[in-house]
């Protein structure tokens, strides 16, 4: 049977999903399901590794069911995943420690705090492109070690397992306890503060600052490259898994931004913009970090920048979940429509800290502008312009370190469907926006990564050639408006500074 496909799994921060992808880079069938999303304090965020584990065993089934084909037709295996939440396992039982600690957590904001007191908040920065905060992987494995009894011991004896979530999936998918490959890729490992930026290994000086036996850690790999092949008796055995990247490189991979200074965003739980710096890291003096793009194989690395915000497409779900006021996420653009402007109400959703370009863990969320003119549509403006103009302020940051203003911005995600959005989003920013045929890069990246490895695909060539424009947003805000805009933005966001105090969480 002709090998015909690729399948990609895409282990993100509220589902799992499996999609099929052609040769030509279209879908053919997607399997996808929700996971519990548990919130034990104020700013703890968790999820359980073995659930996650069981969505990705269905969703594979249910997209191989869904194309009608089964392991035989799929040439190799791409994973993409939320990067920085953390799990911790034992390697002789399979079973987590304790729930994976998401990205967005931010319990660990007191040892970060007490880090900073010695060489400030850039410390490490120029090491590891990244600076200091509770969003990398390196101070959520300190905290399940310390807080876990028994983990600390179990770990430094040799027993427990770190990995983010590719590498959960990928020790599973291999054999779990009965010889399961623990690995991780260039990305993923650039996300957690223990990674040299430039050699591309551990280091042992980081790993002791943050309490993380070495022994703990996943082999360094290639995002591109053969690491295992799933094990026999799954769903996908003997199929190889080819392809690792985090999400938003995948997401860049996936929009063929392949030439240095090209840039995407993608609007998903939170937004992620990649601006693409070339073979060597720029270290970045406006806030934003210095990630790992991707990594095929033997060649050299790509790096860039990246902007990284905590509240987007989460901020849609808080009104529907937490207020109530719409009834399904893409409401949100119907009530929106119900003003014409945000009537002098702006939204920043600082729900756990601000990230780029402030990283300010202390802030949190503020409506500011409120009148008795004001209503709920109003309200749901505020909350959809708080994503485009939190993503101006990181293309602000991006275009002052690069020195290159950005020309046309790649975006995809889910909230690239709603119109209004969009177009603001090209307003504020002042440059096109354009949105590619196949939506999903995230996915669709990873599946190139792996088909490159298999020789699937021949290389970022057949990447580039399979991109196809399907819309594009011209800015048609006056200057003077805009400028007044982000000036009324900034001043909301300064509103949320230093809210939490040692006795307020």
């Amino acid at each position: 049977m002709s090998k015909d496909f690729v399948i990609a799994i895409d282990q993100g921060t509220t589902s799992s999903r499996a999609i099929i992808f052609n040769k030509e880079g279209r879908i053919e069938a997607v399997g996808q399901e929700e996971f519990t999303q548990h919130f034990p304090k104020a700013g703890w965020v968790e999820h359980d590794p073995m659930e996650i584990w069981t969505s990705v065993r269905h969703v594979v089934a249910t997209a191989l069911s869904n194309a009608q084909i089964n392991k035989h037709s799929i040439a190799a295996i791409g994973i993409t995943n939320q990067r920085e939440t953390t799990v911790v396992w034992d390697k002789n039982t399979g079973e987590p420690v304790y729930n994976a600690i998401v990205w967005q957590d931010t319990r660990t904001a007191p040892f970060i705090k007490e880090l900073a007191s010695d060489g400030g908040a850039d410390r490490f920065r120029e090491d590891t492109g990244l600076g200091l905060s509770p969003y990398f992987s390196g101070s959520k494995i300190r905290w399940i070690l310390d807080n876990v009894e028994g983990a600390r011991e179990r770990a430094e004896a040799g027993d427990l397992l770190f990995g983010n979530t590719d590498s959960w999936l990928v020790w599973n998918l291999t054999g779990g306890v009965n010889g399961g490959v623990h690995v991780t890729d260039v990305t993923n490992a650039s996300r957690t503060m223990l990674m040299d930026i430039r050699t591309l290994q551990w280091r042992e000086d980081l790993c002791e600052v943050f309490g993380v036996p070495m022994s703990m850690l996943p082999e360094i790999r290639s995002s591109s490259e053969v690491y295992g092949k799933g094990r026999e008796n799954g769903l996908l055995g003997d199929v190889p898994i080819a392809g690792i990247l985090g999400d938003q490189q995948a997401a860049t991979f996936g929009q063929a931004a392949f030439t240095k200074g090209m840039a995407k965003n993608t609007y998903g739980t939170g937004s992620f913009m990649l601006m693409n710096t070339g073979t060597e890291p720029v270290i970045s003096e406006n806030g934003l970090l210095t990630t790992v793009a991707y990594k095929l194989g033997d060649s050299d690395p790509v790096y860039a920048l990246e902007g990284s915000i905590a509240v987007t497409g989460s901020l849609i779900q808080w009104l529907r979940d937490n207020l109530g006021l719409i009834q399904k996420s893409s409401d949100v653009e119907d009530l929106a429509q119900t003003v014409e402007d945000n009537g002098g109400v702006y939204f920043v959703p600082a729900f756990s800290g601000l990230f780029a370009p402030y990283w300010r863990d202390e802030a949190r969320g503020a409506i500011v502008g409120l009148t008795r003119y004001n209503n709920k549509g109003h309200i749901a403006r505020a909350a959809l312009e708080a994503t485009a103009f939190q993503t101006a302020e990181v293309l602000e940051a991006m275009n002052k370190d690069s020195g290159v203003p950005l020309k046309e911005l790649r975006v995809d995600g889910g909230m690239t469907a709603d119109d209004t959005l969009m177009q603001f989003q090209a307003d504020i920013l002042g440059v096109e926006v354009v949105l590619p045929e196949v939506a999903e890069t995230t996915a669709l990246g990873a599946a190139y990564a792996a088909g490159i490895a298999v020789g699937f695909w021949s290389g970022e060539e057949d990447v580039t050639n399979n991109w196809n424009e399907a819309k594009r947003w011209s800015p048609t805000m006056e200057a003077d408006e805009r400028e007044r805009q982000l000036r009324l933005w900034k001043k909301a966001v300064t509103r949320t500074f230093d809210w939490v105090d040692d006795d307020v969480r």
